[in-house]
C-alpha cells in the first residue's frame, strides 16, 4: 500500500499570518492534533501541533528559565522557547523542517519516517509541492484494521512442514538446527530448544499464519544453545 491508498484529502490549512488563538480553535473545532501551514501560493511552509501551543505565557504554561536550563541549551534555543511561548503569529511556533512524503510513498517508507523523527502526522505532496493529502499514525492504524485476509487454499501437513521450515531457514534469528516440526490434521508441534522467549513465540507466530494451520502445540523450551 502507499500513501495514497490511507491519505486524508483534502487537507486543513492555515496561512503562515493566522493568530495562535484561531489555530487553537481550528485544532478544537476539527478534532484534529496538528495543521500544515501554508505561504499565499498555497505552498506547504510549517506545520503547527498541539505540542507547539503548550508552552504559553497567556496561560502561564511557559517553560520557567533556569541557570541550567540556560547551560544546557544556551542562547539560541533559549530565545525559541520565548519567541514560540509568547508569538502571536502561526508562523513564530510552527515546525519549519517538515518531513513529506508524496503519493507514491510506500506504507513502510512512512512508518521509518514517523519513527526516525519521532512524529505522529506526514503531509503527502505532489512534484509541484502542493499539499494533496495528510497520513497520520492513526490512518496506519485504519490500514491494518481493514486489510482483508488473503484468499490462500488450505495445505496438506506436508505441505505445511515444510513451508514452515523453509520460512525459519531464511530467519537469521531462528536456530532450525535445534527444532522439528510435526504436523497433524492442521494441528503443529514445535520441538526442540530456542534462546530466548522472543524467539520462541516468533516461531509459533510463523507457524500460525500458514493456510490450513488450526492450532499450534508450543513445546520448545528456552534453554543456552551452543553453536559450533
Amino acid at each position: 500500500m502507499n500513501a495514497r491508498d490511507i491519505m486524508v484529502s483534502p487537507v486543513i490549512t492555515v496561512a503562515e499570518n493566522e493568530t495562535v488563538k484561531d489555530v487553537a480553535k481550528l485544532l478544537l473545532a476539527k478534532r484534529i492534533s496538528a495543521v500544515p501551514v501554508v505561504d499565499r501560493r498555497g505552498k506547504l511552509v510549517g506545520i503547527v501541533t498541539e505540542a507547539d501551543l503548550m508552552r504559553r505565557t497567556d496561560t502561564d504554561t511557559e517553560r520557567p528559565t533556569s541557570w541550567w536550563l540556560y547551560l544546557l541549551s544556551g542562547d539560541q534555543s533559549m530565545a525559541g522557547e520565548y519567541a514560540k511561548s509568547h508569538a502571536v503569529r502561526v508562523k513564530d511556533v510552527m515546525t519549519h523542517d517538515v518531513k513529506t512524503a508524496t503519493p507514491d510513498t510506500s506504507l513502510h517508507e512512512i512508518v521509518d519516517l514517523f519513527e526516525e523523527n519521532n512524529i505522529k502526522r506526514v503531509p503527502i505532496v505532489n512534484n509541484g509541492g502542493d499539499i494533496v493529502g495528510i497520513v497520520s499514525r492513526a490512518n496506519i492504524l485504519q490500514a491494518v484494521a481493514s486489510v482483508r485476509p488473503k484468499l490462500e487454499i488450505s495445505l496438506p501437513d506436508t505441505m505445511i512442514r515444510q513451508r514452515l521450515i523453509a520460512e525459519l531457514r531464511n530467519q537469521p534469528w531462528a536456530h532450525v538446527r535445534n527444532l522439528n516440526v510435526t504436523v497433524t490434521n492442521g494441528v503443529v508441534d514445535l520441538w526442540g530448544l530456542v534462546q530466548s522467549e522472543t524467539e520462541r513465540q516468533a516461531i509459533k507466530v510463523a507457524a500460525d499464519e500458514i493456510p490450513g494451520v488450526v492450532a499450534v502445540n508450543n513445546r520448545l523450551r528456552c534453554e543456552p544453545v551452543f553453536l559450533y
